[in-house]
């Protein structure tokens, strides 16, 4: 076991909610089937202007008002985005760490594995606490509606903004991550992509390569072999398992993975509904939900599980202290 706390968490989401109907008379697509098909029924849209270290400082800071500590007792920040941040260089959490007020007494860095992001940051925040390096901030930001356009209906009508974020620090008794299943399958079909400008020397949008069927395919055999791994590596079964955290591209996608770990709706929590599929930002979304929402107690095993193009995979399992 990695003992480790999970010490608060917060999630926002910037802008005005924008609906479904919305965006599909503007590309002239069903707002009915669109709705049925993705689950999503609004998504927010960051203001112009909004950076992303304004809105990874607000989410940090909230985590650690929901913790009870003040931003200098961070020791590690790690900012997570899939869509490059705000500069190329320095890293994005340099202007996280400004934000908060903080100079030289932690440091900061950026981390992407697309959609999977947070779970890598995790573990690497995790294993730092444990090694006397903490606490650490873990905070995930994605204004991907600013990867999107309406010429490209398929990632337009899906994705959208948000933060959310974890402060991980000191474990009490009986308190920790019991196993922990990361990895890449760089081998397979490039699914969803954002190419560097500075490579192909052009304004790049994001942009899905895939069919539908074929992603959930792939996605859903690399999610429920990660969680069945570090299931097995901790000893224990579904049924051990009080709550379940995942990746939520989309609805469908959403109650299939429940379907295929056999996890009743009300273990699990679903936020694409309003939100949106918001990249890195969507599973550390569902756990702060859970964690305001549902009577989560000590004892209680959540499992964390994702994926992410890459393709990149992963699940954490962790136990809530006394």
């Amino acid at each position: 076991m990695i003992p480790v706390r999970i010490l608060g968490t917060a999630s926002f989401q910037p802008g005005p909610a924008v609906t479904t109907a919305e965006l599909c008379e503007r590309v002239g697509r069903d707002a009915a089937e669109v709705t049925r098909k993705t689950g999503i029924h609004t998504r927010h849209f960051a203001p112009p202007g909004m950076t992303s270290a304004e809105v990874a400082a607000r989410t940090l800071g909230d985590a650690l008002e929901a913790a009870g500590l003040e931003a200098k007792a961070l020791r590690r920040i790690f900012c997570v985005t899939s869509m490059g941040g705000d500069v190329t260089t320095p890293a994005t959490a340099n202007r996280v760490a400004a934000a908060l007020g903080l100079s030289g007494s932690c440091d900061a860095m950026d981390l992407g594995n697309a959609c999977m992001g947070f779970l890598s940051a995790f573990d690497l925040a995790a294993r730092s606490v444990a090694t006397g390096l903490g606490p650490v901030g873990v905070v995930s930001v994605e204004l991907l509606s600013r990867t999107t356009t309406p010429e490209d209906p398929r990632p337009y009508l899906v994705l959208g903004d948000a933060s959310a974020a974890a402060v991980l620090g000191t474990a009490r008794p009986g308190e920790g991550v019991l196993g922990v299943a990361l990895g890449n399958d760089g081998s397979m079909p490039t699914d969803v992509v954002l190419e560097n400008p500075h490579a192909t020397g052009r304004l790049e949008r994001m942009r899905f390569l895939t069919p539908s069927r074929e992603m959930t395919r792939v996605a859903l055999g690399a999610l429920t072999r990660a969680a069945h791994t570090v299931l097995g590596e901790a000893g224990l079964t579904m049924r051990d398992v009080e709550w379940v955290v995942t990746h939520q591209p989309n609805g469908s996608m959403l109650e299939a993975v429940l379907q295929a770990l056999e996890v009743p709706p009300e273990r699990g929590v679903r936020v694409v509904d309003t939100v949106g599929s918001v990249g890195s930002a969507s599973l550390p979304t569902s756990l702060d939900r859970l964690l305001r929402t549902r009577p989560v107690k000590p004892g209680d095993r959540i499992l964390m599980v994702g994926v992410g193009a890459g393709v990149a995979h992963g699940a954490v399992l962790y136990r809530v202290g006394g």
